[in-house]
């Protein structure tokens, strides 16, 4: 049952109480990288893996903006294409991840789906920031030019959220919807979370990668 309509704010508290339980900054793969205890080859790996999310981003977007009902709606939507794309070859959140080197789901669930599986964007300023810090502080093959995609998106992340939360707290105006709302956005989390779970299991305990992928050189952390 989906029970009673919640208020805009309260639907806004129990969409960020899901981050709080189940966004990837709680995994062990996070901390350890965090932390500095993998090694070259581990955040490589990690490099590897994330770019392929990372680029799948704005093809997820331009579904997402043939499918806005209005001008105004897809001019905000647009913004996140050239957020990740760039105007040109070397300008983008894509050309900055190779620095450091769920389409489906947007394309055939609801709209309101759609939007709200952004929403895990609320929550990762704090994990960029954790990253970041504990990146440049403990690894001496990491720079700020190599961890230049994450500089943009803590103010990028905000403005987009702001955009997000509020489509979905204007439009999940009965409990079913809310009760989408927020099993979207546990997907969304489960989805960050196996990414690195996979990467745990091939790089860390019990580093069994699968044939053909990645393996990286011995080095120390």
């Amino acid at each position: 049952m989906t029970g009673s309509l919640l208020s805009p704010e309260a639907l806004e508290t129990k969409l960020r109480a899901i981050g709080a339980q189940r966004y990837h900054d709680q995994h062990p793969f996070h901390h350890l990288m965090r932390d500095g205890r993998l090694d070259r080859g581990q955040i490589q790996a990690w490099a590897l893996n994330r770019y392929y999310y990372q680029a799948r981003i704005p093809a997820k977007d331009a579904y997402l903006v043939a499918r806005l009902p209005t001008p105004a709606l897809r001019r905000e939507w647009r913004r996140r294409i050239l957020d990740h794309d760039g105007d040109d070859e070397n300008t983008g959140g894509i050309a900055r991840w190779l620095m450091l080197t769920y389409v489906h789901f947007v394309r055939d669930r609801s709209l309101l789906e759609a939007v709200a599986s952004c929403l895990t964007e609320m929550f990762s300023p704090q994990i960029i920031a954790e990253r970041v810090e504990g990146m440049l502080r403990s690894y001496d093959f990491i720079s700020r030019d190599t961890l230049a995609y994450f500089t943009p998106r803590l103010t990028q992340a905000p403005t987009d959220v702001a955009f997000a939360l509020g489509y979905v707290k204007e439009h999940a105006d009965t409990p079913e919807k809310q009760a989408l709302v927020l099993d979207t956005l546990r997907f969304k989390c489960d989805v960050l979370w196996s990414q690195l779970d996979a990467l745990y299991f091939a790089y860390v305990e019990p580093r069994l990668a699968p044939p053909g992928a990645f393996v990286p050189e011995k080095a120390p952390r």
